[in-house]
């Protein structure tokens, strides 16, 4: 009865009232809803467009018409000059976007507005409420004045809408390499890695593993760890092994790291990789210090060559060697070093013999160590040239060697003449 009455009373206005339009609506004005598009489920650490649908259900409820008066330009439960502001409220999510304009949004009409946020990876899972605060204008009344006169009268009104979202718990990595002498160009080595879980997410038959970075010259050879269970904010050391090529420099050259684990539901999910660098030390090499190798044409000698370690890592088991060429021999041209760390050094003895008919100049001897690495495999250095000076025999190595020829004489010529005594106080007998 009192829904009647009340029409009735407005009826009888509209009929009583000759200011009042030609059309009368009761209406409560625009209503506004808004929800995600799409799922509202997201997980940390991701920079994402947030799709929102805002539709005004505002409705007229009833609508009265008498002729002779001036139509009404906008429906009260119109909205016009919409705006939609999205904030974080109480959740970790960062807003990037500025307020949305949408214009006029009759009743019965919906639009879809786009916002840019963020959710950093160490936001806590859980259900949050972002408020939208939509803001507009709308007919209030209306006052014909005269015939042809009408003044509109417009409220501005803001309400408030709250998205539900669903920041979804997630595995993290933090990841840094741990100071064990580290690696060397051209060898092979171990790399212990410090992994964090700086996720909300419990990993469950959790993996390790490092990747190949593009065309880094590290290059995994043993790649994967397990270890089982990965709570959130736990950390562990892994230990890799990788090769790194003999044509790296001494840098820090990039890794990446995921993990391979059961989630909360059970589904087995690969983290994002997180790059990190690895120090490379340069490469074991060899340098020759000194070399007493000069040498006079047509003798042998016992040269001494004296080598140094130059890299940045210990050469196990080192055993130096050289290459000679005519007019140059040698039936011991291999010496054995031992472990020689860096910068250290280390003396190889070689026999070498020269022609009579060399040419008296520089020469240079190609020479090479083989050693083994921290891994126990055997490496051999780059050549390194060991300089041999060969040099006419003086007027004293003439002398030296008449004189041994002499003496060579004189000796036979004892033993002669001791042959021939002896022979013949055996026949006077």
């Amino acid at each position: 009865m009192g829904i009647r009455y009340f029409l009735i009373a407005i009826f009888m206005v509209f009929l009583m009232a000759p200011a009042m339009a030609g059309t009368l609506y009761i209406s409560d004005g625009p209503l506004f809803t808004a929800t995600v598009a799409g799922t509202n489920q997201f997980s940390p650490g991701n920079d994402l467009q947030l799709p929102v649908k805002i539709e005004n259900r505002g409705l007229n409820h009833l609508k009265f018409v008498q002729t002779g008066y001036i139509e009404r330009d906008d429906l009260p439960n119109t909205a016009k000059f919409v705006t939609a502001s999205l904030a974080p409220g109480g959740s970790p999510v960062i807003i990037k976007s500025d307020s949305q304009v949408m214009g006029d949004l009759p009743g019965g009409k919906s639009v879809q507005v786009m916002y840019t946020i963020k959710i950093p990876k160490q936001a806590a899972a859980g259900e949050y409420f972002l408020p939208l605060t939509i803001s507009y204008q709308y007919l209030a009344g209306a006052e014909q004045s005269a015939g042809d006169l009408i003044e509109y009268q417009y409220k501005t009104k803001s309400v408030v809408v709250t998205l539900p979202l669903t920041i979804e718990p997630k595995l993290f990595l933090d990841v840094s390499p741990v100071t064990n002498g580290g690696l060397n160009v051209g060898t092979e080595g171990y790399l212990d890695l410090t992994i964090t879980n700086s996720g909300g997410e419990d990993a469950h038959a959790a993996t390790i593993k490092i990747l190949r970075n593009g065309n880094s010259p590290v290059t995994p050879t043993d790649s994967s760890v397990y270890i089982g269970d990965f709570p959130a904010g736990n950390s562990t050391v892994g230990r890799f092994k990788v090769s790194v090529s003999r044509d790296a420099e001494a840098q820090e050259y990039p890794v990446d790291v995921i993990a391979v684990y059961k989630n909360h539901e059970g589904d087995t999910v690969t983290s994002a990789p997180v790059t990190v660098g690895i120090p490379v030390n340069g490469r074991i090499g060899f340098d020759v210090v000194t070399a007493d190798s000069k040498m006079s044409a047509g003798k042998k000698k016992v040269i001494e060559v004296t080598y140094r370690n130059s890299g940045d890592a210990t050469a196990y088991n080192a055993q130096a060697r050289i290459s000679v060429v005519d007019p140059f021999t040698s039936n011991d041209d291999s010496a054995y070093l031992g472990d020689i760390a860096p910068g250290k050094t280390a003396v190889a003895r070689y026999e070498v013999g020269v022609s009579p008919g060399a040419v008296a100049k520089d020469y240079a001897f190609d020479s090479e160590v083989r050693y083994r690495d921290s891994l126990d495999n055997s490496q051999i250095s780059d050549p390194v040239k060991v300089p041999v000076t060969v040099v006419q025999p003086t007027a004293m190595d003439g002398v030296m060697a008449n004189l041994v020829f002499i003496l060579a004489g004189i000796v036979v010529a004892g033993a002669a003449g001791y042959y021939l005594v002896v022979i013949r106080s055996r026949k006077g007998r």
